[in-house]
């Protein structure tokens, strides 16, 4: 583990994300709430935040943060054949949130994965990626090939 102690705690943010292809058949399912296993996109939303608050447990040598905020919204996409699940997570301290970001949309997406693996069994999980931090002293970076929204903070789920 990096010895992070000397450095100052500052505000850090992070935001990931990760795409569940499914068929098309599967989304309605997902957003009508037919599914036999339930709601989808809450319990996998859920997931997600418990995801980011046991990080430090999954992943070796990744330093247990206090987070002040995690925000996980999954986001039907019909036309592009999925779940879009995006994880904004927060922190004050002496690191930063990456990874937690990174666990939360996987997590949130291996969640889906097992409550559709019943009726899809063609589901793919991808792209799952970190598009931007900030905080700390390499400051803020925005993955380049991914426009981001200014201001856009996540709130709620937002059915398509």
């Amino acid at each position: 583990m990096v010895d992070v102690s000397g450095k100052p705690p500052t505000e850090r943010r992070a935001v990931a994300e990760a795409i569940v292809t499914l068929a098309p058949e599967t989304i309605s399912l997902i957003v009508d709430g037919r599914l036999a296993k339930g709601d989808v996109l809450t319990v996998a939303e859920m997931a997600g935040v418990m995801g980011a608050k046991r990080t430090a447990e999954l992943i070796p040598l990744c330093h247990p943060l206090p987070l002040s905020d995690v925000l996980v919204e999954i986001t039907p996409e019909r036309a592009a054949g999925g779940l879009r699940i995006r994880a904004s997570v927060a922190t004050t301290g002496p690191t930063g949130v990456e990874m937690e970001a990174l666990t939360a949309a996987s997590v949130a997406a291996l969640t889906v994965y097992d409550m559709v693996k019943s009726v899809d069994r063609g589901a793919i999980i991808r792209d799952l990626r970190l598009l931007e931090k900030s905080g700390g002293r390499s400051g803020a970076w925005t993955r380049p090939d991914v426009p981001v929204e200014e201001g856009r903070r996540p709130r709620g789920r937002q059915r398509r």
